[in-house]
């Protein structure tokens, strides 16, 4: 590889996708549209409900990858959590969004399959929190991740069962809306994680 090539894997790496006044999209209890937050404001105290989507991506073999959150997270910094998540903008279609944000923070494209979408609120100190109407897709992609170190700091593959465990023996190292995404994967979409077949 030569060095021009060495530079954009660079700056693809450390490339700036999140900002904390970037317009997120508020909702009622129903997911209706109702105003504009700044991400920032929409995070702080309790948060204030705003739409927001996790993405599951798993390999060939049936494996899920895991990302651990960047340590320069205001939220659950160094937390486990499953592949991707993040929010639509002000005007973003999910559909766009998602497939955004995974190249983004992976460099993957994957065709995305919709799932479900709940409410959750979860606090992680006296001064942030989350509360989003979130809607969950899962994906298979055979591609090689580029980590975007400005939002993961580490990358790992596990298969169902190994995460099972691992959950049920460290809850404390996972994301709160991972591990009430995974209990509804398991129990109400058991397709998802039938690995393809080649």
């Amino acid at each position: 590889m030569d060095s021009m090539g060495l530079d954009t894997e660079m700056q693809d790496a450390e490339r700036i996708v999140s900002f904390d006044d970037e317009p997120l999209v508020l909702v009622d209890d129903q997911d209706r549209e109702i105003g504009f937050l700044d991400k920032a404001s929409a995070h702080l105290g309790q948060g204030t409900l705003h739409r927001a989507f996790s993405l599951f991506i798993f390999n060939q073999r049936g494996e899920l990858l895991l990302q651990q959150r960047a340590a320069g997270k205001r939220l659950w910094p160094g937390f486990w959590s499953n592949t991707c998540c993040s929010h639509p903008r002000r005007g973003e279609t999910l559909e766009h969004a998602i497939h955004r944000r995974l190249e983004e923070e992976l460099g993957l494209e994957a065709p995305l399959q919709f799932l479900f979408k709940f409410q959750y609120q979860a606090q992680f100190d006296a001064e942030g929190a989350e509360h989003e109407l979130c809607w969950v897709y899962a994906g298979y992609s055979s591609g090689q991740p580029k980590v975007n170190v400005n939002e993961i700091s580490g990358l790992r593959f596990i298969a169902p069962d190994a995460l099972d465990a691992e959950m049920a023996a460290r809850p404390e190292a996972f994301t709160p809306w991972f591990k009430i995404e995974w209990a509804r994967i398991r129990r109400d979409h058991p397709e998802v994680l039938q690995a393809p077949r080649s």
